[in-house]
């Protein structure tokens, strides 16, 4: 496992957490999880708000406002690790768990390992096996053309 350090590691975590199916996070931190919820300190219980959303014509042009979205937002402290998320939509549970599984995979070696383990890398397999369904179905209706040749002229 990456070490918390690495922003680059925890970016990608908060990420497969806040894309999560709300009920598969749960039944993974219900099987993962020992007791750590009785340490837990609310820094920012879960509160819902908006956020606008900005979009660029063709990916590189002038941003413009293309609306606002719903999220979540929840800090929390276990013991000396401090755990934030901030997930898509109006989920309080979903963005307590994220919040929850940043603090412990931040902590200790052997409880960051646990979370990873139990949570982080089956969340992954599934996204990459969803991403692979997709492009299945995408290739499905490829269509090649081909340039036939008339004699040499």
């Amino acid at each position: 496992m990456k070490q918390a350090s690495d922003s680059s590691a925890r970016q990608e975590w908060m990420s497969v957490l806040a894309k999560a199916q709300p009920d598969r996070l749960l039944a993974l931190w219900q099987a993962t999880s020992r007791g750590e919820e009785q340490r837990l300190t609310w820094l920012r219980a879960p509160e819902i708000g908006t956020v606008m959303v900005q979009g660029r014509a063709g990916g590189t042009g002038e941003a413009f406002n293309l609306g606002e979205v719903s999220v979540t937002r929840c800090s929390v402290q276990i013991d000396a690790w401090v755990g934030h998320a901030y997930v898509q939509g109006r989920d309080k549970n979903k963005a307590r768990l994220a919040a929850l599984c940043d603090a412990l995979l931040q902590a200790e070696p052997e409880t960051a390992s646990r979370i990873n383990t139990g949570i982080i890398a089956p969340l992954q397999a599934e996204a990459a096996k969803r991403r692979a369904q997709t492009a299945a179905k995408a290739d499905a209706t490829k269509v090649e053309f081909y340039t036939l040749v008339r004699g040499e002229e």
